[in-house]
């Protein structure tokens, strides 16, 4: 295979065991009945096997993580010991993702695939308590998989040693550059050791970020099993035409109208991810949403209950559109466009998985034109929205009434409840009941036109200075015309004899 060119397709024939990889992965494999690896794995396994460097672009859900994990696993079984000193586990690979879930889910899939080794991994990311996670580091791995942030807080407690690293991983490498981890990756580069080998596995890889790469690898081996920025064919994209003030509403309509049990929701705002989750919860769905405000125990609480059926809708950000891996996952709904195109195509890419059909839903109104025409460019797809049938949306005057209603009410109530607390005679004021409301009598609307008040001629009147206050204010003139006496002082302090 040359460098930086495509690798041709493999035949799927090709079984795990012709790599040549050791019979304790090859147990771990087939224990999860794993035997033909994917387009990705088959072209990434042999060149990570021989040390090169290498740059995997592949659509997203075909099987990366084993790509880059099985070749450093045989590669780092050389180093494997028994030994409980902590001096015989230095961190010889270290695997670096932008996201805590896609932290999580590599680290699950290197354990499992590690099993049958003395090998030892951990993860480490943000939104935990650092004491577990130290007590692990300190006491030796050979495998640590990283967000940025964290890693630097270790380094800086001298709780991890990165001058051993002999095989540094980029995962999803086009956001750790792309989307402001360029500063935490140069400081990590610079204490890893000069000859190590690098290798960057993404779905995406526009030119700028390839010539970032460029200044990271060291003649690296170009590997596309597919056309870059490719979408998945097996997940069928249609495009809904809706107005931006009824999407929630179509949101409720698709789930209602497809029977979806389970399903992913993507908003481009924590706030907007906030809002609809309670307002599927109040149409009687089962819903939650995942976002960077999300404390880690929450967000890992949410995923589980995702994956086990006790929540059917996820709402989420683009927190959870890199790596999950959710088995099965029939739809994907965007109900807000992505700013940036690429994350169009991680999205979608959670439906799919591994050879199976999805469905991506994406609901766009007149304002999300220009991201439909960005999507459209990346992927070389014509995307032309369609009317959602069945869908008959409240007008916005409705909705604008029920909200104006609902605080004109809110405020009646409030009045009603300052001025019904006591009346001329000190006592509780009378209310009556309607419609599940109390009221004052005589009560006015929260918009009504102030009362007109009898206005007294007193202040009409010219202003005429009384004699009282003439008085004062000579007296006063007086005061100021007398010029104050200037305080004798002695002559030795500098006064006059």
């Amino acid at each position: 295979m040359s460098d930086n060119q495509s690798a041709p397709s493999t035949a799927p024939t090709v079984r795990f065991e012709d790599f040549g990889l050791a019979p304790e992965i090859l147990r771990a494999l087939s224990d999860q009945g794993y035997v033909h690896p994917t387009p990705i794995q088959a072209e990434a396994i042999p060149v990570v096997l021989q040390g090169r460097d290498v740059m995997g672009a592949a659509q997203t859900g075909t099987g990366k993580t084993a790509g880059f994990s099985l070749p450093i696993i045989q590669r780092l079984l050389a180093h494997a010991n028994a030994s409980a000193s902590p001096a015989r586990h230095p961190v010889r690979a270290l695997i670096l993702t932008p996201t805590r879930e896609l932290a999580d889910q590599v680290a699950d899939n290197v354990k499992a695939y590690a099993q049958h080794t003395p090998l030892r991994s951990t993860v480490v990311f943000g939104g935990m308590d650092m004491k577990p996670q130290t007590v692990i580091l300190k006491g030796g791995v050979e495998i640590v998989i990283a967000t940025p942030g964290r890693l630097l807080d270790h380094v800086e407690q001298k709780n991890i040693n990165l001058g051993q690293v002999q095989m540094l991983v980029m995962d999803e490498a086009d956001r750790m550059l792309d989307m402001g981890f360029l500063p935490d990756l140069q400081r990590i580069i610079n204490l890893l050791p000069k000859q190590r080998q690098n290798l960057m596995f993404s779905a995406t890889f526009s030119p700028e970020i390839k010539k970032l790469a460029g200044s990271f690898l060291r003649n690296p081996v170009t590997i596309e099993v597919a056309r870059s920025n490719a979408t998945n064919e097996n997940v069928t994209q249609i495009i809904y035409k809706v107005e931006e003030e009824a999407k929630r509403d179509a949101v409720s309509h698709l789930i209602r109208e497809r029977n979806l049990k389970q399903v992913i929701v993507f908003s481009n705002t924590k706030i907007g991810a906030s809002r609809l989750a309670r307002h599927l919860v109040a149409e009687g769905v089962k819903a939650s949403a995942i976002h960077g405000d999300k404390s880690q125990s929450e967000r890992m609480q949410a995923l589980e209950q995702f994956k086990v059926g006790g929540v059917e809708v996820l709402v989420a950000t683009d927190v959870a559109a890199r790596g999950l891996d959710i088995a099965e996952l029939p739809c994907v709904i965007n109900f807000d466009l992505p700013y940036n195109a690429e994350d169009y195509v991680h999205r979608i890419g959670r439906t799919g998985r591994a050879g199976a059909t999805g469905d991506a839903l994406s609901l766009c109104s007149e304002k999300d034109a220009r991201l439909l025409a960005d999507i459209e460019k990346l992927t070389k797809q014509k995307l032309t929205p369609v009317e959602l049938t069945g869908f008959v949306p409240r007008s916005g005057r409705d909705r604008g009434s029920d909200r104006g209603a609902e605080r004109g009410g809110r405020r009646e109530r409030d009045r009603d409840d300052g001025r019904g607390s006591r009346n001329s005679h000190g006592a509780q004021g009378a209310h009556n009941t309607h419609s599940g409301h109390s009221y004052t009598p005589g009560a006015r609307g929260a918009y009504a036109a102030p009362r007109k008040q009898p206005l007294d001629p007193f202040f009409t009147q010219p202003y005429v200075p009384s004699s009282e206050t003439a008085g004062e204010t000579k007296l006063a003139e007086n005061k100021s015309s007398i010029k104050p006496q200037k305080q004798k002082v002695a002559a030795l302090l500098g006064g006059k004899r």
